[in-house]
This record gives structure tokens, C-alpha cells and sequence, in this order.
């Protein structure tokens, strides 16, 4: 039986933009109270304002921050019940001419990140006995690409944690989803090459995904549902296989195809520290 949302309090790192607020309002839709995160108040404020959300001050890299989050959010609106970690940002270059400091901001927002949230959630939900965790992942997290090696690295890791926690949180009550979707139309995709047979997916198909789950949780939920399968059956080829497979989708043209120039202004952004960062 599909749970109802209806009145849910429900929280999202990196709420203002893409992905994450396209998932504030869908859970709004449904009838959710919705916090949204990020570290650009203003523009934050302006979102909520919108949409009819409530929006706090977050740097998702920073454990005191979301300590805080978390606690003013249930001050304000009731004990949170959903706790998507949506914040991500993506860098795309040659791994070998990343600079150290694009290296750490990513993996402190991807990986970092998402640790900070859910060692934040789990011991309320915990106590509780009851509560919801979403990771937002990316089918990166299951397949590196090149051009976005650390990024890939970071949702790679946030796959391992995820499986991990998730069986010591086996009887607790409480339930811990990812979302592993291809890539969709956002700033975080901006210039982007795009690969074979792979349509680019809007930031409200994985929304709807994300409602989803949280009406019927699923440990990995994939999106489109089709990926599931290919990605599992690539996994079986042989590594020649899996490598020639890659060429033929072209996801090995990713560095050569991107528009870099299209990518200057959300790099900028993401790279300018508290006022437009993390889950901005």
C-alpha cells in the first residue's frame, strides 16, 4: 500500500534549483511540508516564496550546518519525516589537469554531503522508529565516465555508504532509498556532451521518481526504470566488452563533445564559497 505524504515534513539539501526544487514542488502538489536547503538564502527565499516551501541557510559540508538545518526545521514546522539528500555539483575536465581544490570541493559536496545528512537524520529517525532517507545518486554512481571522474568517484562512494548503512539500519523503521538517474537538464549538465540512445531527462522526471519512492520505498530506484537492467547486464560482459559497449553509446566522448564555454558561469557559481555554493 502506497504511504501518503499528505502533511509529511519533508526536508531537501540543494532545494532552490534543478532537481531539488522541482522535487519541492511536486511534494508540495501532494499535500508535504517542504524545507529546502542551500547556501544562497536570498535566492533561496525568493524560491520558497514561489513555490510555498520554507528556506533555511545550509552548507551541506559543513556537520554543524546541517545539525542545524535539521534542528530549525523541526523547530518550525514538526519532526521531519523525509530527508532527501539532493545537493551535487559536477566539474567536468581531464582527471589529470583537475585542479586539488575542484577535487575536494566536489567530493566534499557529493560524498561529504550526503554523509553529513543522513548521520544527522539517522539518529532522530532512529529513535523515532520510523523515517525516510533519500540519497540522490546518478547512474555515474554505477558506470565512471570520463570527464567526471571525481564526480563519478563521489557517487560511487555515496553507493557504497548507502548499502552499508542501510543494513545496520535492517529493523529500526527506518528506510534508506537512492536514486540512481541518467543525466537530466539542468545547470549541473550544462555544455555537456550527450551520449548515444540516451535522452537527457527533465529535472521533474526524477522528481517524480523521488515522490515515488517516497510513497513506495524501494532501496535503488533507476531512472527511466529501463537503465536498470543494461546497467546490471553490462556488469556481466567482459571488460573488452563493457569498454567497446561504452564507445559505441559514445560515453567515452564526453571530454571531446562538452561545450566548456557553456559551463563557465555554473562553474563559476558552484566554486565561489558560502554565497552560491553547495546546494545553492
Amino acid at each position: 500500500m502506497a504511504r501518503d505524504i499528505n502533511n509529511k515534513i519533508v526536508a531537501i539539501t540543494g532545494g532552490s534549483r534543478g532537481i531539488g526544487r522541482a522535487t519541492a514542488e511536486l511534494f508540495i502538489a501532494r499535500g508535504a511540508k517542504v524545507a529546502i536547503g542551500a547556501r544562497n538564502l536570498d535566492f533561496a527565499a525568493k524560491v520558497a516564496a514561489d513555490i510555498g516551501a520554507h528556506a533555511y541557510a545550509l552548507d551541506v559540508t559543513d556537520a554543524a550546518s546541517v545539525r542545524n538545518f535539521w534542528q530549525r526545521v523541526e523547530s518550525d514546522l514538526g519532526q521531519i519525516d523525509i530527508f532527501v539528500n539532493n545537493a551535487g555539483e559536477m566539474i567536468v575536465g581531464r582527471f589529470e589537469d583537475e585542479p586539488a581544490e575542484d577535487t575536494a570541493h566536489q567530493l566534499n559536496v557529493n560524498l561529504l554531503g550526503t554523509l553529513n545528512g543522513m548521520k544527522t537524520a539517522i539518529g532522530p529517525m532512529r529513535e523515532r522508529g520510523h523515517g525516510h532517507i533519500i540519497n540522490m545518486v546518478s547512474a555515474v554512481g554505477m558506470i565512471g565516465l570520463p570527464g567526471c571522474a571525481t564526480y563519478s568517484a563521489a557517487k560511487h562512494g555515496v553507493v557504497g555508504l548507502s548499502e552499508g548503512v542501510r543494513a545496520e539500519l535492517r529493523g529500526s523503521g527506518v528506510d534508506l532509498s537512492i536514486i540512481l538517474p541518467i543525466p537530466a537538464q539542468t545547470e549541473l549538465t550544462s555544455g555537456v556532451g550527450k551520449g548515444r540512445f540516451v535522452p537527457l531527462l527533465t529535472p521533474q522526471d526524477i522528481a517524480k521518481a523521488v515522490v515515488r519512492t517516497a510513497r513506495r520505498p524501494v532501496y535503488n530506484r533507476y531512472v527511466p526504470g529501463w537503465t536498470n537492467p543494461v546497467t546490471r547486464s553490462l556488469f556481466l560482459l567482459p571488460q573488452p566488452w563493457r569498454d567497446a559497449m561504452g564507445r559505441f553509446l559514445k560515453a567515452d566522448q564526453l571530454l571531446r563533445t562538452t561545450d566548456y564555454q557553456a559551463r563557465v558561469a555554473y562553474e563559476t557559481r558552484v566554486k565561489v564559497p558560502t554565497t552560491e555554493g553547495a546546494g545553492a
